[in-house]
């Protein structure tokens, strides 16, 4: 879904009148210059927004209080350039609804040695407000990421830059709508969820929808709508003969067509942000739709497979934060296991839908048959997925909270062709190793259906889990199946005794 705005983190710097007017103009000035150097380092995907120095509670205060009302501001950056007693903070921090970076930094990278004087100390004293601050977030328990360094360091940019992809993330989902076509597949336990508890937590609106009423957009495009539709799949993709025009399927085409056009025009005029399918639903459609959810997810847009509404909205909110990175995303599912010879994988596909931001070279359009559904052949991108780092989500209903299941992995190219099989595709090997990997996934009660993502890593996943205050369930190199499952368990006693405390 195509972003309105580029995203705005607020830079907030603390002081305090004691210096008075001169020490707090110098104040402003060197926060304006970090704020340019953060902003000038390329490296961090947001809007850092200077807002004037904060020397009083009620500044703080008001300065928060618009923070939380302006929908393009995603989080706020707070640093104590000098010594910001930190009682004035207190109920400006106990209002902030957006997500909070503190960081500890300060202008000057090196210290003049012979020319440092009591004025440069009271002036250059981060060390000193940092740490009244941080206390009086401790103290009241604010949830925040804190960033120790200069912000010349390419380092600290990039983890500026990864929790302002979090916080971009989470305020999608604060403001996602969702259009469920169906309910999910029948007798699956995963996809189902707690849609009331998601709203409360995640912000994520989740209705459902006939497929019929998609069935009558999808009957109202134009044959005009149609061809230039078909005449861009031409020229973007590497069409099937059969599917050109001429040829024995192009109908088949021109009807996936018609389906994209009328499904765009539902979500765009319903203001959704991600949407579901489900094969044993699909009314007066003549074909599961695969293309058009390809394309969808391409631009953006959240996706689910069977009515899986979590899987769904987890897509749309990393999609918004790889934004701009230049790598994808996309729905994903294990589907099976390469334990040998050679290095284990696992190849991952789904019938038709997986978004071809993931795509190692340009897609086949093709045409196939698809043995569920009871409908005519669909037509589908085929093609394998880039290889590099990447990392598989997924987000499941635990009854009493929501957990994130991760695993790091390396996308890699499948060991041979796979001419019978056409769908897209990605095969990954698994951190630490296949067999550990499921372990803990089965151990964690983690889902089958996915997100994949080349454009987010494991640290951002980790901030927006903080942000949404949802569990988070790691797998990288350094995992073993017992140190994993005991993990689990602390989890589960600190998120039941936290929630006795609410």
């Amino acid at each position: 879904m195509p972003v309105a705005a580029k995203p705005q983190v607020w830079f907030l710097t603390g002081s305090q009148h004691l210096y008075g007017p001169e020490t707090l103009a110098r104040v402003a000035e060197q926060s304006q210059r970090i704020q340019r150097m953060l902003a000038g380092s390329g490296l961090i995907s947001v809007e850092i927004v200077w807002r004037p120095v904060l020397a009083d509670g009620g500044a703080i205060r008001q300065a928060l209080h618009e923070a939380n009302g302006d929908p393009s501001c995603v989080g706020v950056i707070a640093w104590m350039h000098t010594f910001s007693p930190a009682k004035m903070w207190i109920t400006g921090l106990d209002l902030l609804r957006k997500p909070l970076l503190h960081l500890h930094t300060q202008l000057n990278e090196s210290l003049p040695w012979a020319g440092i004087d009591m004025d440069f100390m009271n002036l250059n004293q981060a060390a000193h407000g940092d740490r009244e601050f941080g206390f009086v977030q401790t103290r009241i328990g604010v949830t925040r990421k804190t960033v120790a360094g200069h912000v010349r360091d390419p380092l600290v940019a990039r983890r500026i830059d990864g929790w302002a992809r979090a916080a971009t993330g989470a305020q999608q989902l604060r403001t996602l709508r969702l259009a469920r076509f169906g309910d999910n597949m029948r007798d699956v336990a995963v996809t189902e969820g707690d849609k009331v508890e998601a709203e409360l937590r995640l912000g994520v609106s989740v209705n459902t929808y006939g497929v019929n009423d998609l069935v009558a957009l999808v009957d109202e495009v134009t044959e005009d709508e149609i061809a230039v539709l078909v005449a861009e799949y031409a020229d973007t993709y590497l069409l099937a003969t059969e599917l050109r025009r001429g040829g024995d399927r192009h109908e088949s085409l021109r009807y996936a067509a018609r389906i994209e056009s009328g499904l765009r025009r539902f979500l765009t005029e319903g203001g959704f942000g991600a949407f579901t399918t489900n094969f044993e639903d699909l009314g007066g459609l003549r074909q599961l739709p695969g293309l058009a959810v390809q394309r969808l997810m391409a631009d953006g847009y959240g996706f689910g497979g069977e009515g899986d509404w979590k899987t769904s909205a987890l897509l749309a909110a990393v999609k918004a934060m790889g934004e701009g990175t230049g790598r994808g995303t996309s729905f994903m599912e294990d589907y099976t296991y390469h334990f040998g010879p050679g290095e284990p994988k696992i190849l991952g596909a789904h019938m038709l839908e997986v978004c071809p931001s993931i795509a190692a070279r340009q897609p086949s359009c093709e045409i196939h048959p698809l043995g569920i559904g009871g409908r005519e052949d669909p037509v589908r991108l085929v093609f394998d997925a880039e290889p590099g780092a990447a990392v598989v989500i997924g987000l499941a209903d635990l009854g009493d909270r929501f957990r994130l299941t991760a695993n790091e992995v390396q996308v890699v190219p499948p060991d041979e062709p796979l001419p019978n099989l056409p769908v897209a595709r990605a095969v990954w090997r698994p951190a630490p190793s296949l067999s550990t990997s499921a372990e803990c996934w089965l151990t964690a009660g983690g889902p089958h259906h996915t997100v994949l993502t080349q454009a987010v890593g494991a640290e951002p996943l980790r901030d927006l889990a903080r942000i949404l205050d949802v569990e988070l369930a790691l797998i990288d190199e350094r995992s073993t199946t017992d140190e994993f499952t005991d993990r689990l368990r602390w989890n589960q006693a600190y998120h039941r005794l936290a929630q006795g405390l609410r």
